[in-house]
């Protein structure tokens, strides 16, 4: 389960991510899901966490209810209506961002794989991206040899877990910052309280 604080995280990266895709046309949730989950597998990939979503597998490759509920939240608070960052969201929420990113290594490598990651797969058809997250290859702690591409994994199991990923690093943010972060997305400075979405 997700602490208050990464809930504030991956709301934010959630907006950056919003932001990166909007210039490749249109986006859907599908698309939206198998974007934020490359991000997530890229990051892990390299040793940092950047977002918190447990994905299981979908009928269009990977889903996180966590990412779906806090799309609805932003969503609710007018930070984005459809897929597009409102002004509030560009104006503040953004800046804050990049303000927390700038001169921290972690956050500035977790940026970067997100840049990487939506400059490839952004400008792909959901069909494309669908079939590069199902051709990804995963395995067990119980046996990393044996690799298993998503697309031959019973719907409804469980593909990412970021608790039980051990990285060298994660985004973080400072308390102060993340209050910051929390009232320009509409939270009134306050955390979230777990197990809530707002």
């Amino acid at each position: 389960m997700r602490t208050p604080n990464q809930i504030t995280v991956d709301r934010a990266l959630l907006l950056y991510v919003l932001q990166l895709a909007e210039p490749h046309g249109l986006l859907s949730d599908v698309k939206l899901q198998q974007l934020c989950f490359l991000c997530e597998l890229q990051t892990f990939g390299k040793g940092f966490k950047g977002f918190h979503f447990e994905f299981f597998r979908f009928a269009y490759g990977a889903f996180s209810k966590d990412l779906d509920n806090d799309l609805l939240s932003l969503r609710r608070k007018g930070r984005i209506e459809n897929f597009t960052l409102s002004d509030q969201a560009k104006d503040d929420v953004i800046p804050l961002l990049m303000t927390a990113i700038e001169g921290a290594e972690a956050n500035e490598k977790v940026k970067a794989i997100m840049d990487a990651v939506v400059a490839t797969y952004g400008p792909q058809s959901i069909s494309a991206i669908t079939g590069s997250v199902e051709a990804v290859e995963l395995s067990t702690p119980q046996q990393p040899e044996f690799k298993i591409p998503i697309r031959d994994i019973v719907f409804h199991t469980t593909l990412l877990v970021p608790d039980r990923i051990e990285v060298q690093a994660e985004f973080a943010v400072a308390p102060s910052w993340l209050a910051k972060l929390n009232a320009a997305m509409g939270y009134d400075g306050k955390t979230v309280p777990i197990g809530q979405s707002w």
